[in-house]
């Protein structure tokens, strides 16, 4: 399997594990879902979630043309994962998070980085970027 297509299987998986957000918040809440439980809040982090998830699922078609997606995907579950790790440390009651959520943001950061490809600096520099 090449490069691109592990990057199509890794945005689908993505995609999908976004979607899933509120079912893994019920069936697993010490891992996925923040006590005391808020409802109003879990139901913006599934709207985002399933938003982006949804967007993922596009990308996955076609993923050199939606490399911004991507990395906006990376670093926001870099910056997301590293918040609630520190939360999780610091709050007792929320160590189940270091064992669901925050290694799972992580990982996704680390696959689709590792996958999606870096736009040649002097590709843009020529003007030979997409116009």
């Amino acid at each position: 399997m090449n490069r691109r297509r592990l990057l199509q299987v890794a945005l689908v998986v993505t995609g999908l594990a976004a979607l899933l957000l509120y079912p893994l918040m019920r069936l697993w809440p010490s891992g996925w879902a923040w006590s005391p439980s808020q409802h109003e809040y879990e139901l913006m982090m599934v709207g985002i979630y399933a938003t982006l998830g949804v967007f993922l699922l596009i990308a996955a078609r076609k993923p050199e043309a939606h490399t911004s997606l991507i990395w906006f995907t990376v670093w926001s579950s870099v910056v997301h994962g590293g918040i609630m790790a520190v939360q999780a440390f610091v709050d007792s009651t929320e160590h189940g998070h270091l064992v669901g959520d925050v290694p799972a943001l992580f990982i996704i950061a680390a696959v689709l980085a590792a996958l999606t490809p870096r736009q040649s600096t002097s590709r843009i520099r020529h003007g030979s970027d997409q116009r």
